[in-house]
């Protein structure tokens, strides 16, 4: 019996999505699923250039387990582009991380739970500010 998969830590609630080629009908395209984890190994490696012990460490994950993730996500994102095939992002086993939010205005840090319901602030609970980012 194999051992359960850990679970990998993503950044933010994922959508479930689907790119295909133009102008051709999805159910008559070869699928090819990437997972959530996947994608944001690709995220981490090739969008942030994060190393691969800081991004694994980011992930919950091993360095040799990041690496088997992007090399995956490469090789069906290559697949899908070569063949001209639907990329399907949906499943994976993963959590998703809180999210640090930072008013500009006061100064206030808070966090979201993603998947909380609570979805992105538009206003600093502290003061009302709308000058608020991500952190």
């Amino acid at each position: 019996m194999p051992r359960p998969r850990k679970w990998r830590r993503l950044h933010r609630e994922p959508q479930p999505a689907i790119f295909k080629p133009v102008g051709l009908p999805l159910e008559t395209l070869e699928q090819v699923v990437l997972l959530h984890e996947e994608l944001e190994a690709l995220r981490l490696a090739d969008l942030e250039g994060q190393h691969q012990a800081e991004a694994a460490a980011q992930m919950s994950v091993s360095r040799s387990t990041f690496q088997r993730l992007v090399t995956e996500a490469r090789r069906k994102v290559t697949l899908a582009l070569v063949n001209g095939a639907a990329l399907h992002i949906e499943g994976g086993t993963f959590r998703v991380m809180v999210v640090r939010w930072h008013c500009a205005g006061c100064g206030y840090d808070w966090d979201i739970v993603h998947g909380s319901g609570q979805g992105q602030p538009q206003t600093c609970p502290q003061c009302g500010s709308p000058t608020i980012r991500e952190k």
